[in-house]
């Protein structure tokens, strides 16, 4: 977790959770957690947070804060079942959009999570710890039963489930936003920012960009770091634009020189002006989509980490492409088909357009199609990314550039040209906006249409 920080915080939001009846009265209510800022920022000692870990122990949390204690809805009653908190596994896959049907890949995700160790520091107490200490599964009519309802059950260390029962302070932090994000890297950043929204200063602390890169990257803390350019270009600029353009904060870098380096960052952190809007989530991990990508060659945590980070249209439209390649008769056998399919998907050999869909009706006067809302959403991030380019250093656009010309198929005098042209620069944009994220979401650009809607036209 991020240390140092407790002076930060907005002390008006120090209440005690209190229990919730939900499972018991059957109350819908907004799925949202309220996250103890000890558990926001978190720094690994042992494994990887990723993506799909920290929306799975988000989740987790938010349903042992409704149940307020272990033990209830057992649905084996024993002894040791009462240690447990027990959730539906549908309900489970639900809020952490993730397929409900594949027992035995939601079992490898949350032993991942178990393994996972983090560090905990203060000023006077430094502490190494899981963030679950048990887990299991059950089904009253037996687990290899076609019946019944399967439940997990789980228990957190004393620490961590003080910590989430009992918080001091903590953040809300609504599902609606953490379903939205391609990478871990910018949920982490999101909930760090989120807790300091409230601060009159509204900014974060001021910490080394060594210690950030911990908290945001989920990889093992201290065990090597890349220069602060490439951290800056590969991590924290792809999630800050994630957080700006998917949730209810805007934040903005803030960098602090010792001489000529960066040696600390900090964050500004302001509320967005856009609707907040509930759109369903597609799960995370497709099932089937899985098991076609693991059948390339690829072990199930890296299958995972590819279907979960990009897009379905630009997976399917891929494994389409490797597929067909791997069929094509007369054609040399490919001697490494997940290599080939990790290529293909970095370089867009098979680039996928996701179709909003929406009524078949003749468009009014002023009222935008699908294509044209696309459009518009291209043109918007395209400037974002190319606001990012002119941020870097100046040996870091030439290559970017460099690459560009030798992928784009614009004429020799245009290439020339470079960012002279207008034509060039255009397409150098929409390029490097799809390098930086991908293909959009359909729920991304409805967001975009909803918040920034077309200017009317005047009569």
């Amino acid at each position: 977790m991020l240390p140092r920080t407790r002076n930060y915080v907005d002390k008006s939001s120090k209440r005690a959770i209190a229990p919730f009846d939900d499972y018991a009265q059957g109350v819908s209510e907004s799925r949202e957690l309220r996250k103890s800022n000890e558990a926001i920022g978190l720094r690994v000692r042992k494994g990887k947070l990723t993506l799909l870990s920290r929306k799975m122990f988000n989740v987790l949390m938010h349903h042992a804060q409704k149940l307020g204690s272990p033990g209830r809805n057992a649905p084996v009653v024993t002894e040791a079942n009462k240690k447990y908190f027990w959730v539906p596994l549908a309900d489970l896959a639900r809020d952490a959009a993730y397929e409900s049907n594949d027992t035995k890949r939601l079992k490898e995700y949350l032993q991942e999570l178990k393994d996972i160790r983090i560090i905990s520091e203060d000023n006077v107490q430094w502490t190494s710890q899981s963030l679950l200490s048990a887990f299991t599964l059950a089904n009253p009519n037996g687990l290899k039963s076609r019946g019944g309802q399967i439940w997990v059950g789980f228990a957190f260390p004393p620490e961590v489930e003080a910590a989430v029962m009992r918080p001091d302070q903590y953040t809300n932090l609504a599902f609606v936003y953490q379903n939205q994000f391609r990478s871990g890297a910018s949920l982490a950043l999101y909930e760090i920012c989120r807790r300091f929204l409230t601060n009159p200063s509204q900014l974060t602390a001021r910490l080394p960009w060594t210690e950030w890169f911990d908290s945001v990257s989920g990889n093992p803390a201290g065990q090597g770091y890349p220069e602060y350019k490439i951290a800056k270009r590969d991590t924290f600029k792809p999630a800050i634009a994630e957080v700006n353009s998917v949730t209810d904060i805007n934040i903005e870098l803030i960098e602090h020189k010792l001489g000529r380096r960066v040696s600390e960052l900090q964050f500004r952190v302001r509320k967005s002006e856009q609707a907040v809007i509930e759109f369903p989530a597609p799960p995370v991990v497709d099932g089937e989509l899985l098991e076609r990508v693991i059948r390339l060659g690829f072990s199930e945590r890296d299958a995972s980490d590819l279907v979960a980070t990009n897009s379905e249209n630009k997976i399917i439209s891929t494994l389409q492409l490797v597929e067909e390649r791997m069929a094509k008769k007369g054609a040399e056998a490919l001697k490494q088909p997940a290599a080939y399919f990790k290529s293909a998907l970095k370089n867009d050999w098979a680039p996928a357009v996701p179709k909003l869909e929406a009524p078949k009706i003749k468009p009014k006067a002023n009222v935008e199609t699908p294509e044209e809302v696309f459009q518009r959403y291209l043109a918007h991030r395209s400037k974002e990314a190319f606001s990012l380019c002119t941020d870097l250093e100046p040996e870091e656009q030439d290559r970017l550039i460099d690459e560009f010309k030798q992928q784009c198929g614009l004429p020799m005098k245009i290439r020339k040209d470079g960012l002279r042209s207008n034509v060039f620069r255009s397409d150098f944009s929409m390029w490097y906006a799809h390098k930086l994220w991908g293909d959009p979401s359909h729920q991304v650009v409805l967001e975009f249409a909803l918040s920034n809607p077309k200017a009317p036209i005047e009569s």
